[in-house]
């Protein structure tokens, strides 16, 4: 009778610590999914025309937010960044801090550089007719001081690459690197569209 009691006791406390090691197995994992989506990656959703045709109305992208963690924004960069109206955007980095910006013909030109936009030939391409950039300069950016020059240090201009149908740093000013949440250049859904882009 003492064996019977030994081997119920026996497989009790064997099937409490399988229960416990697949509880502290799913927690663990549970953390883990919590800190590669708070703190590296995060989904978003496309929301909206201004990216085309790089990107499209719906796609689902992965954001990396820890590239910016160590490093800074490079140009041409795709991000996602806190916009001032409390929503989330995702553009292009044309500017960088310490250059001056314009467009002429559209043409864009970075401390009196011509810089050549390959991602834009094929939206070109597709114009009935005018410029897709209309021609700006620094001194057109909202919410800067006039006399400035230059993109201030901490501080990016962002456009879509829909240029007739973006809201970017052409109207809310320039970004700070701050509120950039990370870049992205992964589509992920629609599972037939994915791929990488540039």
């Amino acid at each position: 009778m003492e064996n019977i009691n030994e081997e119920h006791n026996d497989k009790k406390e064997k099937k409490k610590s399988e229960l416990w090691e697949w509880t502290k197995a799913l927690i663990i994992a549970f953390l883990i999914a919590v800190v590669i989506r708070y703190f590296l990656f995060t989904p978003i959703v496309v929301d909206g025309d201004s990216m085309m045709p790089t990107l499209e109305n719906g796609d689902r992208m992965i954001v990396n937010k820890f590239g910016y963690m160590v490093g800074e924004p490079n140009r041409f960069d795709i991000v996602v960044f806190h916009a001032p109206e409390g929503k989330d955007y995702i553009k292009r980095v044309i500017g960088l801090p310490g250059e001056h910006i314009e467009y002429r013909n559209d043409q864009l030109y970075i401390n009196g550089e011509p810089i050549e936009e390959p991602y834009l030939d094929k939206y070109k391409s597709q114009l009935p007719s005018g410029n897709l950039t209309q021609d700006f300069t620094m001194q057109d950016i909202p919410n800067i001081d006039p006399n400035i020059e230059v993109i201030p240090e901490g501080y990016v201009f962002v456009m879509g690459d829909n240029r007739r149908g973006s809201k970017d740093s052409r109207h809310i000013g320039l970004v700070s690197i701050d509120e950039i949440i990370g870049s992205t250049n992964l589509i992920f859904w629609p599972i037939n569209e994915i791929r990488f882009v540039e």
